[in-house]
């Protein structure tokens, strides 16, 4: 009824709505899908970015990799050495403490010394005669006269005692059945800088019951073997530092605190082959080598074996 009733204007302009609205509505539909497909080609394209990203973290992960594995450098062997020399260094916090407030006790008298002191350190130098004056300036230059060694417990020493025409014959002594029975030779020429037996030190680092003697000389000093033997330690760890055992039936070689060591574990050596180099590893206040002999458990003073 409604139709009948309008013109055949109204109808063509009804009819153009209703096309218009149809139109339209394609269109909207048809932006929606032109939208839906731009916002998939940007999830495609950040995906894209994405796993880009992971494979260049991928890529420089092994550049990282293959550096480490071949730097011959930054895991070198020697750099592995000190590393394992400075972690097995033993630090007694205790014996620090007790050894500074020794040296300032020491320190503090020696501000006040009593008119006795003074006296008797007027008498030692003018004691001094030409002969000690010489001989000090014919000693051999070297960069410091160091001092070390391994702090020891329970130390067996050797103590010669000489005895009068009177007194029945000792048994022979270590260092007597060392001379009788076994070659020696001095490892190095150079000035002794700390002796055998105990020391009065201040120095935390320098050890109190002296088991050798140290002999100054600078570094890289060719060491040569005081004895033949067999090699039973070549070891660069420890408080001896660098430091190589040589071993004759009974009697035992130590040369401690060196820069290189030349001969290894096992090595059958002779005297005077050269085994080591001079320095100051370890336990050390400068370039000497640590020498010591022992008979068994026991250290023998090497005065007593050989002429320094």
């Amino acid at each position: 009824m409604l139709e009948r009733a309008l013109t055949g204007e109204e109808r063509m302009k009804r009819a153009e709505e209703i096309y218009q609205r149809r139109r339209g509505g394609y269109a909207y539909e048809r932006n929606s899908k032109v939208a839906t497909v731009s916002v998939k080609n940007e999830r495609n394209f950040s995906l894209f970015k994405k796993m880009f990203l992971q494979i260049a973290i991928c890529l420089v992960i092994y550049f990282i990799f293959y550096l480490i594995q071949n730097s011959n450098y930054i895991f070198s062997e020697d750099v592995l050495e000190k590393t394992k020399q400075i972690l097995s260094y033993d630090i007694d916090i205790a014996n620090m403490y007790e050894q500074t407030v020794k040296f300032i006790s020491t320190q503090m008298e020696g501000l006040t010394p009593n008119q006795e002191n003074v006296n008797q350190n007027q008498t030692s130098e003018n004691t001094i005669t030409t002969n000690d004056i010489e001989e000090q300036q014919s000693e051999p230059e070297t960069q410091e006269n160091g001092v070390g060694g391994a702090e020891l417990e329970n130390v067996v020493m050797e103590n010669t005692v000489v005895a009068s025409a009177d007194e029945p014959k000792q048994p022979q002594t270590d260092d007597e059945y060392i001379k009788s029975n076994f070659s020696f030779i001095k490892p190095i020429t150079g000035v002794v800088s700390s002796e055998f037996g105990q020391r009065d030190v201040a120095n935390p680092i320098v050890s109190k019951n002296h088991s050798g003697i140290d002999i100054a000389a600078n570094t890289g000093t060719v060491i040569k073997a005081a004895m033949e033997g067999t090699v039973t330690v070549s070891s660069t760890v420890g408080d001896y530092g660098y430091h190589i055992k040589i071993v004759n039936n009974d009697v035992t070689t130590l040369y401690g605190h060196c820069s290189k060591l030349y001969v290894k574990q096992g090595d059958v050596v002779t005297q005077g082959q050269e085994i080591a180099e001079v320095g100051s590893t370890g336990k050390s206040t400068g370039p000497h080598l640590h020498f010591e002999i022992m008979r068994g458990s026991t250290y023998i003073n090497p005065r007593n074996i050989l002429e320094f």
